[in-house]
């Protein structure tokens, strides 16, 4: 029995109309991540299981695709132990595990698993610079852009396999630096004719100030994971979240201003003020921001807008200052379309302490959906060949690679079509692909050296000759 063509859910083919249009986006966004001073670099596919593991919160975690060790490793025998209790491990989420048993079970995994997929393209990023450190120039900074693997549920905007757009720049403090990021984001959507997003904003140190007002300091991680979901499940289950880890009553109470902070940027930073005058870090976070917004204001965005969002935690640990978070224009139902922050110590796991650096992402997949739903793919990206040579015999074809070959010198895209096959088959495939140019070479063309031009739209025919129909086509 023939085996059924299947691809793992969560992944996607790509045919030539969507080839087209991703390129589209992927050129665009190299071209102004070049303007800005960006180079490219390429990471692997996958890395050593402990580059990845630890970095993205217990969340990140479990949404790695860990690799199996190569070859026949799990059936030879004497190779590894399995626990007794493996079967019942595998039972129960990571929440329901003792600490005993994530060991034992994380010491079983590391010993099927030394690699895994990437799950961004930040942390491999994190490693090539102290990897390469005696080769880059700092600041150095840098565009990639490359597909990410995550276990993640598959829906509408989430796959399991999709591309990542970054620029990072490490080796510098200044705040400038996110001020450019700003710019860019609203640079590449402009490009891209994508009007009206907004570009949110927040600082880390604003949360690591709210979360010592509330008293909650031992659980930032918990208390910023939970808050990052409000737009998501609400206020009330993000409140039942907070009390399940442990975040007092009393604490979440002092959080309600939160919840109904209102008004322009201004304002907000108004109230938080108030809400953190006894936070040293919290009111350092707000003065990062103010500095920010006061550049953007000065410098104008062409389309899109920036908009302080205190809610806005994005759940990653590395994240230490300002956080970005980028939201389609109003009325396109869609998660985030590119996100990024300031990371202080990202390196320093890897040996390179004292090394800042701040960086975003823009979500290609995404970003294709929105310029789909409102129509602003171009319509010229998907045009493919211009025109199709009919074959009638090899003497006929011959002569039409010749002009074939002159025409494709001067950029034309032009085909023959490889067997003399009926005319209502070779001009089928010209409908079917679109084309709306045909050329006929037949005994008569021949021999008056002519070329017979028809235009598929109209179905009508004029004979040329070989310079004619070069200016006919340019």
């Amino acid at each position: 029995m023939a085996q059924k063509p299947s691809i793992p859910k969560g992944t996607r083919d790509f045919n030539a109309e969507a080839v087209a249009k991703r390129s589209y986006i992927i050129e665009t966004t190299k071209e102004q991540f070049q303007l800005y001073g960006f180079q490219p670099i390429e990471t692997p596919s996958f890395e050593n299981s402990e580059t990845l593991m630890g970095k993205y919160g217990d969340e990140g975690d479990r949404l790695i695709f860990k690799i199996l060790n190569s070859g026949n490793f799990l059936f030879e025998k004497n190779t590894i132990e399995l626990p007794e209790s493996l079967n019942t491990l595998m039972l129960k989420s990571l929440d329901e595990l003792s600490i005993s048993e994530k060991i034992e079970l994380n010491k079983f995994t590391d010993g099927i698993s030394g690699k895994a997929l990437r799950y961004d393209l930040t942390v491999p990023f994190a490693r090539y610079v102290v990897q390469h450190q005696n080769d880059i120039v700092f600041p150095f900074k840098r565009y990639q852009i490359q597909p990410v693997w995550r276990a993640d549920r598959p829906q509408k905007g989430r796959f399991r396999e999709f591309y990542q757009c970054d620029a990072d720049v490490v080796g510098s403090k200044s705040l400038f630096q996110e001020v450019e990021f700003v710019q860019l984001y609203d640079a590449v959507f402009n490009a891209l004719k994508l009007d009206g997003v907004t570009i949110k904003i927040n600082n880390r140190k604003i949360l690591s100030g709210i979360a010592e007002v509330i008293g909650a300091q031992d659980k930032l991680i918990d208390f910023t994971v939970a808050l990052d979901k409000l737009d998501k499940i609400g206020e009330e289950k993000v409140k039942e979240e907070m009390r399940s880890k442990g975040i007092s009553e009393e604490g979440i109470s002092k959080l309600q201003p939160l919840f109904s902070l209102k008004g322009d940027f201004g304002n907000q930073v108004k109230s938080l003020k108030s809400i953190l005058s006894v936070s040293e870090i919290g009111l350092e976070g707000i003065k990062e921001l103010e500095f920010i917004n006061t550049a953007i204001s000065n410098l104008k965005l062409k389309t899109a807008t920036l908009q302080l969002d205190v809610t806005l935690a994005r759940g990653l640990n590395y994240y230490t200052g300002a956080i970005f978070e980028v939201s389609a224009p109003e009325g396109v139902k869609m998660g985030s379309i590119g996100g990024g922050g300031r990371y202080d110590d990202l390196t320093s796991i890897f040996g390179k302490p004292d090394t800042s650096g701040v960086g975003i992402s823009f979500g290609l997949d995404r970003i294709y959906l929105v310029l789909e739903e409102l129509g602003l793919f171009p319509n010229t990206i998907t045009d493919a060949t211009k025109v199709l040579f009919i074959n009638f015999g090899e003497k006929e074809a011959l002569a039409c690679l010749e002009a074939v070959t002159q025409l494709r010198q001067k950029g034309i895209k032009a085909e023959l079509y490889p067997d003399a096959a009926k005319m209502k088959k070779q001009m089928t495939y010209a409908n079917r692909r679109n084309i709306p140019y045909v050329v006929l070479v037949g005994k008569e063309e021949l021999e008056s050296k002519m070329f017979t031009l028809k235009t598929m739209e109209t179905g009508t025919q004029e004979k040329l000759k070989l310079q004619d129909l070069l200016q006919a086509l340019l």
